[in-house]
């Protein structure tokens, strides 16, 4: 069996409002849940009880998910900032690397 390989580059990834739709997410799991809650007697009954918590499970990850891309978000702008500084300046870091050439690091440290 032969290994495949791909025969074209991948397209760069999308950047969009992340923080927002994290957000947006993280409430609409959390409005799920408490519009259920009052239901929740049904939902035992037809041994159901598993889509209330769900949707509780996705607004507690939904706030871990916040936290994450707000930090990431902030790193990406502290990048871009360091960048813009050091151009401004024309110190050390003109040439043309491979950095520089596909735009902000994706996995920035925190």
């Amino acid at each position: 069996m032969a290994k495949w390989t791909p025969k074209h580059e991948a397209p760069e990834p999308l950047e969009g409002p992340v923080v927002a739709t994290i957000t947006g997410g993280t409430i609409l799991w959390f409005v799920l849940f408490l519009v259920q809650v009052p239901f929740y007697g049904w939902f035992d009954d037809r041994d159901l009880t598993w889509w209330v918590w769900t949707c509780l499970a996705g607004a507690g990850l939904g706030l871990i998910g916040i936290w994450y891309v707000r930090k990431r978000d902030a790193a990406i702008k502290r990048h871009e900032a360091a960048r813009a500084a050091e151009a401004g300046t024309g110190t050390a870091g003109t040439s043309a690397g491979p950095e520089s050439a596909q735009g902000p690091e994706t996995h920035p440290g925190a």
